[in-house]
C-alpha cells in the first residue's frame, strides 16, 4: 500500500549474509519511514548491524543441517519473532530463510516478498532431501506475495514445476553492487605471460575449487610467473566444504596462495588482475560483480548466475562447468592477452554493472514492489 508505514523483517541464515548483501536495502526501508528488523545468526555481523542502527532478532539457522527437530525449532523460533514484533511484512533470502520464513508465516497477517538467490544443493541432487524441499516449495512459493529471481533460468525453472506464476514474479539484477564502494582501478601486472588471477568464495566443492587448483597445476608449469590466489571462508560442511587439511596441502605444494577470508576484498581486487569464479551455478554471483565494477576482467563457468554477469569475449571468457581443462584454456588466453585487451575486457564489465546491476536497481524494485502489495497494509500495528 502506497505511504504506509510498515514493521519489516528481513529474513536470512545468517547476520553476516544480511549485513553484506541487504544493509543497503535495510537502510534504504527505514529512510522510507518503516521499521526494519534484521532477523538471522548472532555473532560479529549482527553486532555491527545494532552498530549502524538496525534492529537485530536472534534465529538460529543450522546452514546445511537437516534434523527435523532442530528445524522444527527454527520455524518457530522464526514464528515467535513475526508475531512478538507484529511484523506486517517479510523480506526472505536464502532457500533456509525462503522456506521457513513462510512456514513460520502461515495463519498470521504477515505478507512475504521472497528472494530466490539460487536453487541450494537439496533442490538440484537427487535423493530424499530433494523431494522434501519440492513439496516444501509448492506448499510455501505459491502463498508469497511476490517473489523477485536473480536470473531467468531459475524463474523458468520454479515457474515449470509449478511453485510460482509468471504473473507473481520479476527477475533482479542479483543483489546488486553498491558502485560507489567498488570503483574502477588500473590493473597491476601490464606484460603477457603474468598475472593474478583471484577466486572470491566460499570454499564449497560446487563453487569450483578443484577445478581451480587443477587448472593452476596445469598453468604454472608453462606460466611460472602467474599467481593463483584463493580467498573466502572453510565451511564446515564435512560433504560439501573443502577440508583444512585439504587447503594446506595445496598451500604447501605451492599450487595456490590462501588469502584467508576478509570483511572488504576490495583490496584485493585492486591487487588482482582477473576474477575467477568456476562455480556450478549461482543467483547472480556478488563476487563476479564486485570484480566487475573494479573493472578486472572475469573468468567463469557458462551456468545460470555466472553468465549473467559476463558477456563472454567482452568482459570476459567463459568455460565449462566441472572442467578443469577448459578453464585452465580460458586462463591461458588471459595470460597471453595484452594489457590493453585486458584493460579493455574490465571496462566493459564495469559498462555492464553500470546499467544492469547497480545495486539503486535492486533498491528501486523493493520500493516499487512493497508500495504495490495490498497484503502489506499496517495491520499488526494496535498492541
Amino acid at each position: 500500500m502506497s505511504g504506509a508505514r510498515l514493521r519489516i523483517a528481513v529474513v536470512a541464515n545468517t547476520a553476516w549474509y544480511l549485513h553484506n548483501f541487504r544493509r543497503n536495502l535495510m537502510r534504504a526501508l527505514l529512510q522510507d519511514g518503516h521499521q526494519v528488523i534484521a532477523v538471522g545468526g548472532d555473532g560479529a555481523f549482527a553486532q555491527r548491524l545494532r552498530e549502524q542502527g538496525f534492529e537485530h532478532r536472534e534465529v538460529a539457522f543450522s546452514g546445511a543441517g537437516t534434523r527435523p527437530w532442530r528445524e522444527a525449532a527454527t520455524v518457530l523460533a522464526l514464528r515467535r519473532v513475526l508475531r512478538r514484533d507484529r511484523v506486517d511484512l517479510v523480506l526472505s533470502y536464502t532457500p533456509k530463510g525462503n522456506l521457513y520464513a513462510a512456514l513460520a508465516g502461515r495463519g498470521l497477517p504477515v505478507a512475504q516478498v521472497m528472494n530466490v538467490s539460487g536453487l541450494g544443493r537439496s533442490t538440484t541432487s537427487p535423493g530424499v532431501a530433494s523431494r522434501v524441499v519440492d513439496v516444501l516449495y509448492r506448499h510455501t512459493v505459491s502463498r508469497a506475495a511476490w517473489v523477485f529471481f536473480q536470473n531467468d533460468d531459475d524463474r523458468r525453472l520454479f515457474v515449470d514445476r509449478g511453485y510460482v506464476s509468471v504473473a507473481r514474479s520479476s527477475r533482479l539484477p542479483g543483489s546488486g553492487v553498491d558502485l560507489q564502494a567498488f570503483t574502477a582501478a588500473p590493473l597491476p601486472s601490464l606484460q603477457p605471460g603474468t598475472c593474478v588471477f583471484l577466486m572470491v568464495a566460499r570454499l564449497l566443492w560446487d563453487k569450483g575449487v578443484r577445478e581451480y587448483v587443477d587448472a593452476a597445476r596445469m598453468l604454472r608449469a608453462q606460466w611460472p610467473q602467474a599467481r593463483f590466489q584463493l580467498l573466502g571462508p572453510l565451511d564446515a560442511s564435512p560433504r560439501s566444504g573443502v577440508p583444512r587439511a585439504v587447503l594446506d596441502g595445496w598451500v604447501a605444494e605451492g599450487v595456490v596462495e590462501y588469502l584467508g577470508e576478509t570483511d572488504d576484498i576490495r583490496p584485493h581486487l585492486q591487487a588482482a588482475d582477473c576474477l575467477v569464479l568456476p562455480s556450478y551455478r549461482e543467483g547472480v554471483s556478488r563476487a563476479l560483480l564486485e570484480g566487475a565494477a573494479c573493472a578486472r576482467p572475469l573468468v567463469a563457468t557458462d551456468v545460470p548466475g555466472c553468465r549473467d554477469v559476463v558477456d563472454a569475449g567482452r568482459s570476459g571468457l567463459l568455460c565449462r562447468s566441472a572442467d578443469a581443462g577448459s578453464l585452465a584454456a580460458q586462463m591461458a588466453a588471459v595470460l597471453r592477452m595484452p594489457a590493453a585487451q585486458r584493460s579493455a575486457m574490465g571496462a566493459a564489465g564495469r559498462a555492464k554493472v553500470e546499467r544492469e546491476f547497480d545495486e539503486q536497481l535492486v533498491v528501486d524494485a523493493y520500493r516499487r514492489c512493497i508500495a504495490s502489495l495490498p497484503d502489506a497494509a499496517p495491520r499488526n500495528s494496535a498492541s
